[in-house]
């Protein structure tokens, strides 16, 4: 087994990691070791899929927009669960950042002037957000990774997975992984570790997240006693194309798109009259779930068994959606042939954002049982703040992302500056006994398919932890992932080779996303109430006497225990929540 020793150790390469390696740099003058691990070439991270752009007040006083007026859009968005002091160290940072990621290159949409043109998006009073076409988060990791190519000392491992945090007496110490290209063992000793991996949407088969999303670090945070927060607020995008669950991003919406039931009406004037099709995306979701169930759904076996409502870009123009959407014009002409210049697309809710995620304050410290891990932050969609409460304004997650990568970086920068030993006989000792139970799994012939068990989770979380919910539907998922989750111990690894088993990966993946969705499931039948994605069929109206609170989950004793935790009111007392 080899040991690595480095600085800092950052544990995945989206816009939150590179993020972090850049500041932890740029804080050390280039004094410390950083190794960033990636399960993927750091390029295919799923920050690369975010499309329509990122929030930021870049122009005060235009429109009448301020800062405080950011802030109090996100607070409402997220249906009063966000903790307000995160959310105006978001709002006061982000102007800044996308400033930075011009410096660094990103072609951001300009007028004639030389102006970064804002757009609408969803729940937001005016438009504040920046944009490159719809593919800005493939431009910002692109200038991340092409700066990040530059420092020598940062040193990227792509295609390595993480399978152990080494965390002792409190403390971080490193972290086990494998190298997918010749299947040894890799350990990472640290005093300083940054977890951003990104969420968990891939628990659910109808997506718009890449196959990567499994929220590996979360889990693997979980494992070690670090408790979790918000987990049953999980967020699905009104739009995702019929029927492979491809992202039709927000953009669309807010540069004019409608949606249309089966009779060519405009709903949202039903639900959100004054912002229709910008409404925050819980409402939507719900709008469009509803329009279906009361029989004004679209059917078309050419495009699976699940019912939708349309899109309509048309009136857009091929010009307009040639400029600031070209990228969902080819997708929908490559997926299924539809040309958004001219036809219609086929479109319907899926999940896409995980609001909750590991416990942290507001730096991104990582909390078990309210005290900090030392030497330990997370960062991006994997860490709960909470910024985004019950629900996400679209383009508020890669200012969280960049924001608190910045931070967790500075953060890591200043111990490892200070602290440089490592306990490394116990670094030792722990990642042997992972050796061992890794090898343990990858010899195991059980009966049972790890992608058997991924199919039954995916039916089971996206037709009973769904846009709408109930107590019976959530305590059939709780029992049925209960189930599965004891069927995992009878697994069979068909692939016994070293290198590039994917078959070990995707088994190792399905158990963290076994794990994860369990808590989404537990938290959900506990939580008694409707707030921002998370609406109960029994219980229609949130309730905030009883529940204006965090659900915080901690794995003791092989069980979950579910606790709660006040939320932060800094200026915005909860109100009504309409649009």
């Amino acid at each position: 087994m080899e040991v690595l020793r480095y600085d800092i150790v950052i544990l995945g390469s989206g816009l939150a990691g590179m993020r972090a390696a850049l500041q932890a740099s740029k804080a050390s003058d280039g004094k410390l070791r950083i190794a960033l691990v990636s399960k993927l070439h750091a390029m295919r991270s799923h920050s690369v899929s975010a499309e329509g752009g990122i929030s930021g007040v870049l122009y005060p006083g235009e429109n009448n927009d301020s800062i405080a007026l950011h802030a109090y859009d996100t607070v409402k968005g997220s249906d009063y669960l966000s903790d307000q002091d995160a959310v105006e160290l978001l709002v006061n940072h982000a102007p800044s950042e996308i400033r930075l990621f011009d410096h660094l290159g990103v072609p951001w949409n300009r007028d004639k002037r030389g102006k970064i043109i804002l757009r609408a998006f969803g729940g937001m009073s005016v438009p504040r957000t920046a944009f490159a076409a719809d593919k800005t988060g493939f431009f910002m990791m692109n200038a991340l990774y092409d700066t990040l190519l530059s420092f020598s000392n940062v040193e990227i491992f792509h295609e390595h997975i993480v399978t152990k945090l080494i965390v002792h007496n409190g403390k971080f110490e490193g972290m086990a992984a494998i190298d997918m290209a010749t299947g040894e063992t890799r350990t990472f000793s640290s005093n300083a570790g940054i977890i951003a991996t990104g969420g968990f949407g891939r628990s659910y088969g109808f997506t718009t997240t890449s196959y990567s999303s499994t929220g590996d670090g979360i889990a693997l945070a979980y494992a070690e006693g670090i408790s979790l927060k918000d987990m049953e607020f999980v967020q699905f995008h009104p739009t995702a194309l019929v029927p492979s669950g491809i992202l039709i991003t927000e953009a669309a919406r807010g540069e004019g798109a409608y949606l249309l039931n089966s009779k060519g009406e405009r709903f949202m004037e039903n639900y959100a009259k004054s912002k229709m099709e910008l409404a925050p995306r819980d409402i939507i979701s719900r709008a469009i779930m509803t329009e279906i169930e009361n029989g004004r759904g679209i059917k078309n076996k050419e495009y699976g068994d699940n019912e939708f409502v349309h899109l309509d870009l048309r009136h857009l123009g091929e010009a307009k959606i040639n400029e600031t959407l070209p990228n969902i014009k080819e997708i929908s002409i490559k997926m299924i042939g539809v040309d958004p210049s001219n036809e219609l697309l086929p479109i319907r809710p899926a999940c896409h954002f995980t609001m909750g995620g590991i416990n942290t304050d507001i730096n991104g410290n990582v909390l078990s049982s309210g005290k900090k891990i030392e030497g330990l932050w997370a960062a991006g969609e994997c860490g709960c703040v909470s910024i985004h409460g019950a629900n996400r304004l679209g383009s508020n997650s890669l200012s969280q992302c960049v924001i608190w990568g910045k931070m967790t970086g500075n953060e890591a920068a200043r111990l490892a500056m200070k602290d440089k030993k490592g306990n490394e006989d116990k670094v030792l000792e722990i990642s042997e006994l992972e050796e061992k139970r890794i090898s343990a799994i990858l010899g195991a012939n059980g009966h049972e398919s790890p992608y058997d068990l991924r199919s039954e989770l995916w039916h089971t979380m996206d037709n009973y932890v769904g846009v709408y919910r109930n107590a019976k539907a959530l305590a059939h998922a709780v029992k049925k992932i209960a189930e599965l989750k004891k069927r995992f111990a009878h697994i069979g690894i068909g692939d016994k080779s070293a290198v590039y088993n994917t078959n070990l990966r995707d088994a190792l993946e399905v158990w963290n996303m076994l794990v994860l969705s369990e808590c989404v499931a537990e938290c959900a039948l506990n939580r008694k109430e409707s707030r921002g994605a998370h609406s109960r069929r029994e219980y229609q109206k949130r309730n905030d006497r009883a529940w204006l609170k965090h659900t915080i989950v901690t794995l003791e004793k092989g069980k979950n225990r579910i606790t709660y935790k006040k939320v932060k009111i800094t200026k915005w007392k909860p109100e009504e929540r309409k649009y």
